[in-house]
């Protein structure tokens, strides 16, 4: 689509170029053009019914000129030629000058996809999609207590071409899709919801090869089933075992954004300036990594072209690394790490996470669980609010349960976890051989940008860890 797009316009390879030269002009000390092209759809039905549907377009450019830590950055939705070069011309003011300087040849250099290149919107038609959502409607019905249904399911393909004064002239085309399921159950007069879905870079029928309808919707069941038999959480520090999967999100929030490049530049994370020392247990090894095939936040190159790479953050306790883009890599004497994301053609770049996960230990989780008097066996969180620079955070647990002598007990609501990510790195003792990553629901917003991610973690055991409850003592 793209292609077509750009040929409509009259944007051939020399043209673009051109437009690029004119960008870099002196004083700037790089310079790039971001062209997208973007489809996407969603459908929703609720009650049985498909009750609303959506299809989008979209297109436009970014340009932007950097100048040390200063960016000037303009975008058009229009592709015609003198719409670029009015933004263009506005991205250049940053600089005094209006004399162009050379660029360097521009190196397409062909990189191993990490997803199909195909638009997913296409994998089924639309009655395929209608019975899809009706399948799920039909297999929540099933359960008695099941009172409401609804399920989305929806899907996006996006093309990119990105040129840059470093030579970068790179295209990448990114699918999207995911299914979403929530379900309202009542017994004897008391009232639950949970949700469940998944996700990632295929088509459609990965839902349908995969069963996914049946299985997204027997756990949102699940879920909701065990609020119903929750008792109050007991509040207090405690000892707090964290379970596989979606519960790295607190990772994500409360540690990965600190582990930014741009908040270390600046010295507004608690982990600025400590690269080699020890900042978490020695059971704890953490990582991003864009390069996992399919998977939501994975990327064959990030928003500036370069391609995405695992990266150590922190390993067996000791501060690695940081993530970074091409600005803050280059104001920092780095180099970048593949991490530069930006929502759309009309928001500037910045580091962000891909998929950030714990990688595995040596324990088990029924030796954590063993090991615990009285604690919480937090399984599953619904939200939570992070100080992204401090680490502080509060997070809810929607699924959580008691452990009393060393056994899982009572399920719980109305558990918070409070804390700060750096100390709850340091109170971690035990991690186990259970690594998972999340079934592909995560969304990532910083600076009012938002862009899908992974997270994922084995289960781990933090030794103490503040709990706010809900439980009523008589």
């Amino acid at each position: 689509m793209i292609e077509q797009l750009l040929d409509d316009h009259h944007l051939n390879k020399n043209k673009i170029t051109s437009l690029l030269s004119s960008l870099a002009v002196k004083g700037v000390d790089y310079a790039d053009l971001y062209f997208q092209h973007s489809v996407a759809e969603s459908w929703y039905l609720d009650e049985g019914i498909v009750k609303s549907g959506t299809y989008h377009i979209s297109h436009g450019v970014g340009a932007r000129a950097v100048r040390g830590e200063q960016t000037g950055f303009a975008y058009s939705d229009d592709l015609n030629a003198k719409a670029i070069e009015q933004a263009v011309d506005f991205a250049k003011g940053i600089s005094q000058h209006q004399m162009p300087q050379p660029i360097k040849a521009f190196q397409s250099v062909p990189q191993v996809a990490k997803y199909s290149g195909l638009s997913p919107l296409g994998s089924l038609t639309s009655a395929e999609k209608v019975d899809l959502l009706k399948q799920i409607n039909s297999i929540a019905r099933k359960e008695p207590k099941v009172k409401q249904v609804s399920a989305s399911l929806s899907g996006a393909y996006t093309e990119i071409l990105i040129v840059s004064t470093d030579g970068v002239y790179q295209k990448d085309y990114r699918p999207m899709v995911r299914v979403s399921v929530s379900v309202i159950v009542e017994h004897d007069g008391r009232i639950e919801h949970a949700s469940s879905g998944g996700g990632g870079r295929y088509d459609y029928r990965y839902f349908i090869d995969h069963n996914l309808a049946e299985i997204y919707t027997q756990e949102a069941i699940r879920q909701a089933l065990v609020a119903l038999e929750a008792k109050g959480a007991p509040a207090g520090n405690m000892p707090v075992i964290l379970g596989p999967g979606w519960p790295g999100v607190l990772l994500h929030e409360a540690i990965g954004h600190g582990l930014e490049g741009d908040f270390n530049r600046k010295g507004t994370s608690v982990f600025t300036g400590k690269i080699g020392e020890k900042v978490a247990s020695e059971k704890c090894t953490i990582v991003d990594n864009g390069t996992l095939a399919n998977r939501r936040g994975s990327l064959t190159i990030d928003d500036e072209g370069t391609p995405t790479q695992n990266t150590t953050l922190i390993e067996n306790g000791i501060l690695k690394g940081y993530m970074f883009d091409k600005l803050n890599a280059g104001l920092m004497g780095k180099e970048s790490t593949g991490n530069a994301r930006r929502e759309s053609y009309a928001d500037i770049p910045m580091p962000r996470m891909t998929n950030t996960y714990m990688l595995n230990g040596n324990d088990s989780l029924d030796d954590m669980i063993a090991s615990v008097d009285e604690g919480i066996y937090a399984v599953n969180f619904d939200g939570g609010q992070v100080d992204i620079t401090s680490g502080k955070f509060v997070f809810s647990a929607n699924e959580a349960y008691l452990i009393k002598n060393g056994k899982i007990t009572t399920p719980v609501k109305g558990a918070t976890l409070i804390g700060s990510g750096d100390d709850v790195l340091k109170k971690i003792s035990m991690v186990a051989n259970d690594l998972k990553l999340d079934s592909g629901i995560g969304v990532c917003g910083k600076d009012g940008q938002s862009v899908p991610v992974g997270v994922g973690q084995p289960s781990l055991k933090i030794d103490q860890l503040t709990v706010g409850g809900t439980e009523v003592n008589t």
